[in-house]
């Protein structure tokens, strides 16, 4: 069993009234997710239920809402209870009938969870708004990588391992850079298996949640458009170029483009700009929901070797922590490219105050930056900046900007402590307003004559 990091959140969220939703894409542990939770209740004496659009059997009682309020009357009787749904996906006006159970205001707490559908992601979040909170499921970071691959015998000091045993963690990440983190993956331990798994859960993508969608287009040819998006993992995409090289009409590849980003297969970073419209026009940059996904289609899977397309996976790596961890956060990620091809690889915007940060693969001995970073700085005067690197955690200081040099492994610590300050720094000001206004007497109003 793997321990997911986001399982406390929806735990804590149970006590909530609206209805919990976990999204995510397909194979990463959904469903065990959701059997976690539903042992934990019933271990406390909570009534739960738990029905499956995957289970023949539970159709009956999906029909329709009449049918599952009976459902749920018969097995709970007079108490309340939490109901999970799993795979909603499959429900037609999925957001409709949730919405419809919730405003009932019936004595039972919703759980539901689906696969990387358009349904899930546009008609269900837009039915169910005001009343539900969505939680996304990512394949394994490398944190829970590590914490599953030393059985968890380190939990609560990770970082006093991976310092005490650095060669040992890199042969780890080695693995973990090659194979991804589908859960099922991670724990089969022979590689042959491992590409078998991963081969399945590609073509069970293609044929359940692409081939809908494609309304008689050919899926031979959004295959080429991933494998196309696969070479190009971490780079700017031309759609011009994509469309030549796909032999695709250029509306074709932006309709592509939005089924894979939908279907939590890709993930598009937008440009930093002063001016937020250009946000939207501009071209993206484009990374792996799982980068071993990415190593699949390019025939690579297990089979990393070249150090370039090894500082692209990392980078897809770090991409993908930046933007899970600060998902639900006030910051948005980003990179920075000038016309002059000046380049940041991410970039955290929050106000006026953004974090540039460099990506290496590599050990770094000594502090070492390049000049698009420098010229970073100098455009914008960070008071922060970063460079995520294998090894060397330092800081320096560049102007007015304090420049870290932070290890890969210290970068969750990091991210939970920038969310946290967040938090922080909102209460001081929070009291600061408060005191000014309660320093002030209160004006008398003359009532009008």
């Amino acid at each position: 069993m793997i321990k997911r990091l986001i399982t406390d959140q929806i735990r804590d969220h149970l006590v909530r009234k609206e209805i919990t939703v976990i999204g995510g894409p397909r194979q990463v542990g959904k469903t065990t997710l959701m059997n976690i939770l539903i042992d934990e209740l019933k271990s406390a004496g909570k009534p739960a239920l738990f029905l499956s659009f995957d289970y023949e059997s539970d159709l009956p009682f999906l029909r329709s809402q009449e049918a599952l309020i009976s459902k749920i009357q018969l097995e709970f009787g007079p108490h309340k209870g939490y109901v999970f749904i799993d795979e909603i996906q499959r429900k037609n006006d999925a957001g409709l009938f949730l919405k419809g159970l919730y405003d009932m205001q019936l004595p039972y707490k919703l759980i539901i969870s689906g696969s990387g559908s358009i349904e899930l992601k546009e008609k269900i979040s837009e039915s169910l708004a005001g009343r539900k909170r969505i939680f996304e499921v990512s394949p394994l970071t490398f944190h829970e990588f590590l914490d599953y691959r030393t059985s968890y015998k380190y939990s609560d000091r990770l970082q006093a391992y991976i310092k005490l045993h650095f060669p040992a963690v890199m042969i780890l990440f080695n693995e973990y850079l090659n194979f991804g983190g589908y859960p099922r993956v991670v724990t089969e331990p022979s590689a042959r298996e491992k590409l078998q798994l991963i081969n399945e859960i590609y073509q069970s993508y293609i044929d359940r949640d692409i081939r809908l969608f494609l309304q008689g287009d050919r899926s031979e040819s959004y295959g080429r458009l991933i494998k196309l998006l696969a070479a190009q993992t971490g780079q700017i995409l031309n759609l011009n170029n994509l469309a030549n090289d796909a032999q695709m009409s250029v509306p074709t590849i932006r309709k592509y483009l939005w089924y894979a980003e939908k279907t939590y297969f890709v993930r598009l970073v937008t440009p930093y700009f002063n001016n937020a419209i250009k946000e939207i026009t501009k071209s993206p940059v484009v990374y792996f929901n799982d980068h071993g996904m990415r190593n699949l289609i390019l025939s690579a899977f297990g089979n990393l070797q070249h150090p370039q397309d090894q500082g692209f996976v990392f980078q897809n790596i770090v991409g993908n922590l930046l933007l899970n961890e600060l998902r639900v956060s006030q910051y948005q990620v980003h990179f920075w490219r000038t016309t002059d091809k000046a380049e940041v690889d991410f970039v955290i915007a929050r106000g006026s105050d953004p974090i540039g940060i460099e990506v290496k693969f590599s050990a770094l001995k000594k502090p070492m930056m390049t000049r698009s970073l420098r010229n970073f700085i100098d455009k914008y005067q960070p008071t922060e900046a970063w460079v995520v690197n294998l090894s060397l955690d330092h800081e320096m200081i560049i102007g007015k900007t304090r420049v870290r040099f932070i290890s890969f492994f210290n970068l969750h610590e990091l991210l939970k402590e920038l969310i946290d300050s967040f938090e922080t720094n909102y209460q001081v000001q929070e009291r600061k307003f408060a005191y000014r206004f309660q320093r002030r007497k209160p004006k008398s109003f003359r009532k009008n004559p």
